[in-house]
């Protein structure tokens, strides 16, 4: 029986790899954890000590815990292998899984595996590379189970009996034409309480729409959760049937994209391992702290335009990092949940109107209501009237701008072929900086010239 991947057995590897217990980690790799354990267990484990790890492995399972790996940590330990080993991991995999782990494979590599392929593996995972990663076609299993609507449902129990097993995750089969094209589909529940003798047409449904290989994955992932689908047929644009999508695909297209959102914000690669090397994670975080950099040099810029008024008024450079970040936050919460909506399809042309006009509400009531504690605050702490009127009228004005910037960037990026996600947060930060330290001290230099 399996044991559940606990703290405790990251911490009972750690001190079996300490006193060098090899027996102990090789009975825990490959008899007392699942794959997917394994997996999680390797990329929560520093490099040094996973490749021992992975070691350890029986070969007979690399294949199945190297799916269940992120693309990073996958990378670093096909990185180590002859083009023949990866295909000894991998042949027993579907497709599917196998074009997933090809993938991050050098191009030289890849193109030196495919000769060495079998024609009949080589064929479909050409199929299946020659589409995008991110589309329906790019995600299918071409391992399909395929019946005509002119066979009795006897017919089609006696062809599966012949089978020893079946694709996994196998609900229905599909109803093709003898061209290939698709038709519908067959539950295996009504397969196997219909009548022997009644026809594949006559139970069929075919009511299932077919997704387009072009397809973007998010798409996919929107039509399984309203669909409630377990698995799908994909098909070309002439309508042929070239494979199916899975549930345990959808997931994985999920939580990338959770995983996508959450590290873009930052600036990060989802696919990032936790342990990566410290060079390579220097120069990943260094390109976005440089851009950072940039937009800070032109926030300073504006504050270096009022030089004259904070000399005269000390209150004002201590009151400054209010402004901006109260329009950051702001405008934060508008951007984060605009891209959420465009993530969800709930965001288009046709209701950004309606959802401008509600942010720029919120914006305004919401400034009003702290521009007035603030500036109650703010006559208290400096005991002067017009620092309190200065920094109330500029809150109000950097919330109404966080709110624009952040209903309008995502749309704007997104038209731009821009990742809203990655550049998003970095562009609504200078934009809220600038519109807050210049509203607040070009109010001030009008009030106390």
């Amino acid at each position: 029986m399996s044991q559940p991947d606990t703290p405790s057995n990251l911490e009972t590897l750690s001190a079996a790899l300490e006193v060098g217990e090899l027996q102990q980690l090789r009975f825990m790799l490959n008899k007392g954890l699942r794959p997917a354990e394994v997996a999680h267990l390797l990329e929560k484990t520093p490099p040094r000590e996973r490749q021992i790890l992975w070691n350890l492995l029986h070969k007979n399972l690399e294949g199945e815990v190297l799916q269940y790996l992120g693309d990073e940590a996958q990378a670093d330990i096909l990185s180590r292998m002859e083009a023949s080993e990866v295909l000894a991991i991998t042949e027993t995999l579907e497709t599917d899984d196998m074009v997933d782990i090809l993938q991050q494979l050098p191009d030289r590599v890849m193109k030196e595996l495919l000769q060495i392929m079998d024609q009949e593996n080589r064929e479909r995972v050409e199929q299946v590379l020659s589409y995008p990663e991110d589309t329906a076609g790019g995600l299918m299993n071409t391992d399909t189970v395929t019946i005509r609507p002119d066979i009795t449902v006897e017919t089609v129990l006696r062809y599966l009996r012949r089978h020893k097993e079946i694709p996994e995750m196998t609900d229905t089969l599909f109803v093709v034409s003898r061209k290939g094209a698709y038709i519908g589909v067959l539950p295996l529940t009504r397969l196997l309480t219909t009548d022997p003798d009644v026809l594949v047409r006559e139970v069929m449904n075919t009511g299932v729409e077919a997704i387009p290989a072009d397809m973007p994955d998010e798409s996919v992932a929107r039509q399984f959760e309203q669909l409630d689908l377990i698995s799908a047929p994909v098909i070309d644009a002439q309508g042929k049937l070239l494979g199916r999508i899975t549930i345990d695909d959808v997931v994985d297209v999920i939580r990338e994209d959770a995983d996508h959102s959450l590290m873009s914000m930052a600036g990060l690669d989802e696919d990032e391992d936790t342990f990566a090397p410290i060079m390579k994670t220097t120069r990943r975080r260094a390109v976005w702290l440089g851009i950072n950099l940039i937009t800070a040099f032109i926030a300073s810029a504006v504050i270096g335009l009022f030089e004259d008024t904070i000399d005269k008024v000390v209150a004002l450079a201590v009151l400054m990092p209010i402004v901006a970040s109260m329009g950051g936050i702001a405008g934060s919460q508008t951007l984060t949940l605009m891209i959420r909506g465009q993530a969800l399809g709930h965001v288009e042309r046709s209701n950004i109107g309606w959802l401008f006009n509600r942010e720029l509400i919120v914006g305004a009531l919401n400034g009003l209501l702290w521009a007035l504690v603030v500036a109650v605050v703010a006559v208290l702490w400096f005991q002067d009237l017009t620092v309190g009127i200065v920094i109330a009228l500029a809150i109000v004005i950097n919330l109404l701008a966080g709110a624009m910037a952040g209903t309008l960037l995502p749309m704007i990026l997104k038209s731009a072929g821009i990742d809203p996600a990655l550049a998003g947060s970095v562009l609504l930060t200078t934009i809220t900086d600038v519109v807050g330290f210049f509203a607040f001290l070009g109010l001030a230099t009008l009030f106390f010239a």
